[in-house]
């Protein structure tokens, strides 16, 4: 796949952030769990804004974007794979009762500590802090509305909605659901047999060749090219 894009590397172990260290938004192709261990951080992302303290876990699906605001105490964290069984959880933020065993299982077996973060993971309720984290959930809920008439009704200035939005999620709100709709339709096409036309009509890209270009920016390759990984593996 020449050409693909540059992609954030999540090293499996354990991982310390700087003090207010702030990682503007990136992405990884490679999916996985943080579990954080001491201090906290902000992650504001393709599945929402988290706040995060010791205990906490967010799980990361292949190809997502975020950006990280790290606490003035830093923050260290246990990356982990993500277990098969919650790959296609809908919950993206938990926590687990003791992270210090994780951690040293990790040390010896890192496939065993996966395991044990499944079955100790508990999912926590997502909440909004403010207006951009309402509007990056309707972008992730239906993708088809114009923002003007989102900050109509919510009562948010035209001129504030693209900025304050990047401030929160280091993004405008175009470029945010340009990002989701991207990601859900590599989804469908990884994992459904739906057409890829109607992939592209369900997901509002002007046509089946904007798809295709997106879904190319996101991964590195086209549609068809994922599709017959896919047959490849049912074969």
């Amino acid at each position: 796949m020449s050409g693909s894009p540059h992609f954030a590397d999540a090293p499996l172990g354990l991982l310390r952030h700087h003090p207010n260290e702030l990682r503007a938004r990136h992405c990884h192709d490679d999916p996985f769990v943080a579990v954080v261990l001491e201090g906290g951080y902000q992650e504001a992302g393709d599945e929402g804004r988290f706040d995060v303290r010791p205990g906490d876990a967010l799980i990361h699906h292949a190809y997502e974007s975020h950006l990280d605001r790290v606490e003035a105490k830093g923050a260290r964290v246990l990356v982990l794979d993500l277990p098969p069984e919650l790959a296609d959880s809908p919950h993206v933020r938990g926590h687990v009762a003791d992270p210090d065993a994780l951690v040293r299982i990790a040390a010896r077996d890192p496939r065993a500590a996966s395991a044990l973060f499944a079955e100790n993971f508990v999912a926590t309720p997502a909440s909004a802090f403010d207006w951009p984290d309402i509007l990056a959930h309707d972008l992730r809920a239906d993708q088809g509305f114009a923002l003007a008439d989102w900050a109509e009704r919510a009562g948010v200035r035209r001129e504030t909605l693209s900025r304050g939005f990047r401030l929160a999620y280091g993004c405008t709100p175009k470029a945010y659901r340009a990002a989701v709709r991207a990601r859900a339709a590599l989804d469908a096409v990884r994992t459904t047999r739906e057409t890829l036309l109607d992939i592209a009509h369900r997901l509002h890209f002007a046509d089946q060749a904007h798809m295709g270009h997106a879904v190319a920016r996101l991964s590195g390759a086209a549609p068809g090219w994922w599709r017959r990984q896919m047959d490849t593996r049912r074969a």
